[in-house]
């Protein structure tokens, strides 16, 4: 399909890139096409497909819950992370994202141990109900529109322009699969089941007509780093083709779609963009460092999206 469908791109060599490996994919350069059922393409959500500033979507919907959870139990106003929650003490949560990046996990596991007991013994339906009517009513903080509206509107015609192309586009987020799961098809038109995120563990009970599967207090993994690729396989069985991130945690996935026997895409977006968006490689220095010496192509939010966010 035309690549007049990458309106928002503005001509360069990000768009060149991908136009011209999705014309060689398809046989359109004079190469064989390869075959549809091989046209994976796997992408980051977070700073990815969308905003992750000042603190990404789900977190904020975590946070609440937190608070609220405070604001009930008085005795958990001392205890991270509902301390940080109920204080709106940002710079805590700040602090364990700079942590996190520089290797150091330790918050990262109190405020995991948080969210896991904020949403123990949830059906999997309420949560979902809860997830989606919080994504179509909350406002990003500073960027003042809906968070449905927060998907990058070229990032979206590239989902558009490659299914158009035979490729099945999936989902690799260390954000929770289940709440991305309610809007996926909604803002990217990539079907629920395509979404690869982080998860808790379930548990079943046959409580009534069809069940019951609950949240548990236990993760089950984290779908960052070295886990994107492990997580990719298990779910497609596949080295994907194009692969899409924008931070550290995303340079595993965007290693493992490299094949020796076809070619494959690496896009890096990169945060440079004052005032349409952020500006920002904190988290992506050792990914910016990859992209240069391995080729991967590099998207400028500046230079190469004539426009962020739909209109």
């Amino acid at each position: 399909m035309s690549a007049e469908m990458l309106a928002s791109w503005r001509d360069g060599p990000a768009r060149k890139s991908i136009v011209e490996y999705v014309e060689r994919t398809v046989g359109l350069a004079g190469s064989p096409a390869v075959p549809v059922e091989e046209r994976v393409a796997v992408f980051d959500n977070d700073g990815t497909l969308w905003s992750e500033k000042p603190m990404p979507i789900q977190l904020d919907f975590i946070l609440r819950r937190l608070a609220e959870m405070a604001q009930a139990q008085p005795e958990l106003r001392e205890r991270q992370p509902w301390k940080a929650a109920y204080e709106r003490d940002y710079s805590w949560l700040g602090a364990l994202m700079a942590e996190h990046y520089a290797g150091d996990d330790t918050n990262v596991k109190t405020l995991g141990a948080g969210i896991l007991a904020a949403y123990a013994g949830i059906s999997v339906e309420d949560f979902e109900d809860q997830s989606g009517a919080f994504l179509r009513s909350a406002q990003h903080p500073t960027l003042k529109r809906g968070y449905l509206e927060c998907a990058y509107a070229p990032m979206v015609e590239l989902l558009g322009y490659l299914e158009a192309n035979g490729f099945a586009n999936y989902i690799v987020s260390g954000g929770g699969r289940d709440f991305m799961r309610p809007v996926s098809q909604d803002m990217y038109g990539i079907p629920r089941e395509r979404v690869i995120g982080s998860s808790s563990t379930f548990a079943y009970s046959s409580d009534g007509p069809g069940g019951t599967i609950t949240h548990l207090p236990q993760a089950d993994y984290l779908d960052d780093g070295p886990q994107k690729p492990v997580r990719i396989w298990n779910r497609t069985g596949r080295r994907p083709l194009i692969a899409a991130g924008n931070s550290n945690g995303d340079v595993p996935m965007l290693h493992f779609a490299q094949r020796a026997d076809k070619s494959t895409l690496r896009l890096l977006v990169l945060h440079d963009d004052a005032e349409r968006e952020f500006d920002y490689t904190s988290g992506a220095d050792q990914a910016l460092a990859q992209a240069e010496t391995e080729g991967w192509t590099v998207v400028s939010m500046n230079h190469d999206w004539a426009r962020v966010f739909p209109t």
